[in-house]
């Protein structure tokens, strides 16, 4: 099973669009020390690998159960390449197309080489704090608190749900350690994590920015379509990054 760093980007990328020393704290009561879950859970984050991902997301206004724009993007991680991405479709506001592009244009950003190493959640970038135990869809997990060492739009003040067997995270919820724009009150993000063809990555996505003015505003993505390495490995080589002016 494969796990890569760029896995948190794109919740912190949200942040931006919506417009995404040891570890500290008491240790569990079981066999295994809060220090040992955040050691394992470094050690899953090593790896990189190419893959493909076909998402929708989502664009709500405020106090509406319709979404106000559907796009539909290819997302491209083809390693040496740098990402790229290809907007498929895009339905409704125009507002909703220039989120998702600024998302996308962070993500490539955030995911390009020299780059993960500043957004994993690991201890340079994180205290951590043991909650507890839980079952996550019905796998046990521990609730680890994670409080940023620096304030930056990338990084996520709340809590992760690591999975006790393979220390992969299932899941991130919580608000942008640093608003970056005066028109956001606050970014909440959560972020849900799977293994798709023997590969762990981000399946789904939900931010919820409360916007000045206008009120809370909601962006959702989810997969519709995955090709892996080996797959992705067999194709042309990946797109250049797709801007539309």
């Amino acid at each position: 099973m494969r796990v890569a760093k760029r896995w948190l980007t794109t919740g912190a990328s949200i942040a931006v669009a919506c417009c995404f020393v040891g570890a500290q704290g008491p240790k569990r009561s079981g066999t295994m020390p809060l220090n040992s879950i955040v050691d394992a859970l470094e050690k899953t984050q090593g790896a990189e690998f190419s893959y493909q991902v076909i998402r929708e997301y989502r664009l709500f206004g405020a106090n509406n159960s319709k979404a106000d724009s559907d796009v539909v993007a290819e997302v491209n991680f083809r390693l040496p390449a740098s990402p790229g991405y290809r907007i498929q479709k895009a339905s409704g506001s125009n507002r909703g197309l220039q989120v998702v592009r600024g998302v996308l244009d962070h993500e490539v950003e955030a995911t390009s080489s020299g780059n993960q190493a500043r957004i994993a959640l690991t201890r340079k970038n994180y205290d951590f704090t043991y909650i507890g135990e839980t079952v996550l869809d019905g796998q046990p997990c521990y609730r680890l608190g994670l409080k940023p060492k620096r304030k930056e739009k990338e990084l996520i003040s709340g809590e992760a749900w690591i999975d006790e067997h393979s220390f992969f995270v299932r899941q991130v919820e919580g608000e942008v350690a640093k608003i970056p724009s005066w028109w956001l009150k606050s970014v909440r993000v959560k972020l849900a994590f799977a293994e798709i063809e023997g590969t762990w990555l981000q399946t789904s996505m939900e931010a919820v920015a409360d916007v000045r003015i206008v009120g809370p505003h909601t962006l959702t993505s989810r997969i519709l379509d995955f090709h892996g390495e080996a797959e992705v490995a067999s194709n042309a080589p990946a797109r250049s990054l797709v801007r539309k002016e």
